[in-house]
């Protein structure tokens, strides 16, 4: 009677050769059910000649079967819980050195389509290692080979003793008995739909190559994880897009104004968010200060706040020296255009020459001054968002700042990216500010980097998140 076929598990084919510790496996590769039943129990034997039964014989092959699936199946679950593109590379090289009995190994990232992102990711090798690696000639490497299109078998390009190749490329020995590599397995990271992403390479300390039963399965699981790196690189390519779109509908750059020194530091979250902020010149020597933030996530949400961050301009020009006057303005526009969505705002008519801003909140957290004796949070009016009520109004606050000190505007994903309570954030933004070092106050730039990493450590102020940064500092002279 045939043998049942295994079932299909996370996606990988269950017809596999059979197991290599099988004696049949190793003679005919096929599959019990292409094999007629065997009634002389002497004429099946294992591999030390011993006769065995033929119920043993396919009790042992179908464990072999269930062991390589449970192995694919437990390397796929892990791949499928990577969220992003690096992490997705480093499962791959992970899962890959298991199969193919390798120690390190690189991932070369260049998909055929030409639209990046473009990467080399090591495992068990250090970025020198990386760099020493790719000044070989592309040629004659294997990942190479698979890259430029030329044709490679799809069990990928064993090189089982790369030193006692004749013909290997001088500056690829020198390099493999730098790193102490003696041989090499490449499989290109290809798929059917999927087109060509790259190539994985594995490399061995001693001369070695996977048998023919590793190969397939590391064949099988490349192939589905390049299916699922597909899809992460989407997702990278969609983050890029919007981080690029929301910095350009941002200034390209801080103005100059004698009197006052602005830095500035923006952090988008991977869905693109809406914090913004703005440093518009205006008549008489004054400034406009703004940061803010609109409700939502995306291209709807960057969208929006693109278009409240032009009005806003719009409104400063006309009627700056009142910032009450300017958010009411904002605030109507939105509540008329756009009534399902709300948003923060922070405006400022700074008077540089007088060391003074004049400021008005929506919903906005406090600014902070930061000086030499003191580092404090303005006092601002406790007021709605805008869009959440039928009139929007709020009186404004003056600020009058000494020589030397400087004013922080933020939005409140900085806040929010700590993770802790509102009261516990506003107490580790007071403490970054008041811990800036003497030296580096006289520079904004100095004092939001430091505000930014105290706030945000362990790299918290890179890491995807879906809260968006904003710090906008300005240092009167």
């Amino acid at each position: 009677m045939n043998a049942p076929h295994p079932a299909k598990v996370a996606g990988i084919d269950s017809t596999v050769p059979s197991p290599a510790h099988t004696v049949a496996s190793a003679a005919t590769g096929t599959s019990p059910a292409a094999e007629p039943p065997t009634t002389d129990a002497a004429a099946v034997t294992d591999d030390s000649g011993t006769p065995c039964a033929p119920g043993a014989l396919l009790q042992d092959r179908l464990a072999g079967w269930v062991s390589d699936l449970t192995t694919l199946h437990e390397l796929t679950e892990r791949l499928v819980r990577t969220g992003t593109l690096a992490d997705g590379l480093q499962e791959v090289l992970r899962a890959g050195a298991a199969l193919v009995g390798a120690r390190r190994g690189l991932v070369v990232l260049e998909p055929a389509d030409g639209l990046g992102p473009g990467t080399t990711v090591g495992l068990g090798l250090a970025r020198a290692d990386l760099g020493h690696i790719e000044t070989v000639p592309r040629s004659s490497l294997s990942y190479g080979r698979i890259l430029d299109g030329l044709p490679v078998d799809q069990d990928g390009i064993a090189e089982p003793d790369l030193l006692a190749e004749k013909a290997l490329d001088p500056r690829h020995r020198e390099v493999a008995a730098r790193l102490g590599y003696a041989a090499s397995y490449t499989l290109p990271l290809s798929a059917e739909g999927t087109g060509r992403l790259g190539a994985a390479v594995w490399l061995y300390d001693e001369p070695a190559e996977p048998g023919e039963r590793q190969r397939h399965l590391a064949g099988l699981y490349v192939r589905y994880a390049t299916q699922h790196l597909a899809r992460l690189l989407e997702v990278e390519r969609t983050r890029a897009s919007m981080a690029t779109m929301a910095e350009e509908l941002l200034p390209s750059r801080l103005p100059r104004v004698p009197g006052v020194q602005l830095a500035v530091r923006h952090r988008t979250g991977p869905p693109g968010g809406g914090d913004w902020y703005d440093a518009l010149p205006l008549p008489d020597a004054a400034l406009g200060l703004a940061v803010g933030s609109v409700t939502g996530s995306g291209p709807s949400a960057v969208a929006a706040m693109g278009r409240l961050r032009a009005s806003l301009r719009a409104y400063a020009v006309m009627e700056g020296e009142d910032p009450v006057a300017v958010l009411s303005d904002l605030e109507l526009l939105l509540r008329l255009t756009e009534p399902a969505r709300s948003a923060t705002a922070l405006f400022g008519y700074c008077e540089p020459a007088l060391r003074r801003i004049t400021l008005a909140g929506a919903g906005h957290s406090p600014p902070l001054l930061i000086g030499q004796r003191r580092t404090e949070f303005v006092e601002t009016s406790v007021s709605a968002p805008l869009g959440m009520l039928a009139c929007w109004e709020a009186p404004s606050v003056e600020l009058q700042a000494e020589p030397g000190e400087t004013v922080l505007l933020y939005t409140d994903g900085l806040l929010h990216r700590t993770g802790d309570r509102a009261d516990r954030a506003f107490a580790r933004l007071h403490a970054a500010a008041a811990g800036v070092p003497r030296a580096a106050r006289q520079d904004p730039d100095a004092v939001v980097e430091h505000v930014l990493r105290t706030v945000l450590p362990d790299g918290k102020a890179e890491a995807h998140s879906e809260e968006d940064v904003v710090l906008l500092a300005v240092r009167f002279e």
